[in-house]
């Protein structure tokens, strides 16, 4: 099952990746991150359906941290892209986006992005704290 949120920051995004990495083997789920620049979309599949307990709880703390998020087409084309096996540099080209993680959930991956857009920048964006 598929579970899209968006998030209003990159501390949110590190919060969902240190729940799933305690709450789940990490080998059950993969994860995909683009920043925009109002926010994160964040897509998590899980390999095996969750149980109504385990959704429940996940669907909780993912309403405390975000909001359900409705893909447009543009995004529904990029994570169609990504799980037919396209490279995520050739999607991030065509559509457009800033693939920041794709695959195994990955905090590093959301720290070395935020350090070098912020490094880019001169300062910190809200959507980056």
């Amino acid at each position: 099952m598929d579970y899209i949120y968006f998030l209003a920051n990159a501390s949110l995004t590190l919060r969902v990746i240190e729940y799933l990495q305690r709450m789940y083997n990490p080998s059950v789920c993969s994860m995909t991150v683009i920043h925009q620049i109002n926010g994160w979309i964040i897509k998590i599949k899980f390999k095996q359906p969750l149980t109504p307990l385990q959704h429940g709880n996940f669907k909780a703390f993912m309403n405390e941290l975000g909001i359900p998020y409705e893909l447009e087409i543009r995004l529904q084309m990029v994570f169609w892209s990504l799980e037919t096996g396209q490279s995520p540099i050739d999607v991030m080209r065509r559509y457009q986006v800033a693939i920041v993680s794709h695959g195994y959930p990955d905090s590093n991956d959301i720290e070395a992005f935020r350090q070098q857009f912020t490094r880019g920048l001169g300062y910190c964006p809200e959507t980056l704290a």
